[in-house]
């Protein structure tokens, strides 16, 4: 049975997107619920401008979604892949 090519081009994109360490870094933080700029910048031990900027990639690449509650963003996952695709990362024997 082969895959269909729209379900292969989804999981190109995810996979292309989640092909920086920060990003799965960050994701990996999410996996819990909803977290700050701030939060994921303590998580991470990144700067808050390079947490933002792979925000912003995850964002428009629709693996993450933002809402705002007055000053705080709150960033959370949207793509269902990437609890696969971290527990395959989890499982291997790097």
């Amino acid at each position: 049975m082969s895959i269909q090519d729209d379900v292969l081009e989804r999981a190109a994109n995810v996979i292309k997107c989640l092909g920086h360490p920060l990003r799965l870094r960050l994701l990996e933080a999410l996996e819990d619920g909803e977290l700050t700029v701030t939060e994921l910048q303590e998580y991470s031990g990144a700067s808050q401008a390079a947490v933002s900027q792979q925000l912003a990639t995850m964002k428009s690449r629709g693996v993450v979604e933002s809402r705002r509650d007055g000053t705080y963003v709150y960033y959370r996952i949207i793509e269902p892949k990437v609890q696969h695709i971290l527990g395959s990362i989890r499982t291997c024997d790097l």
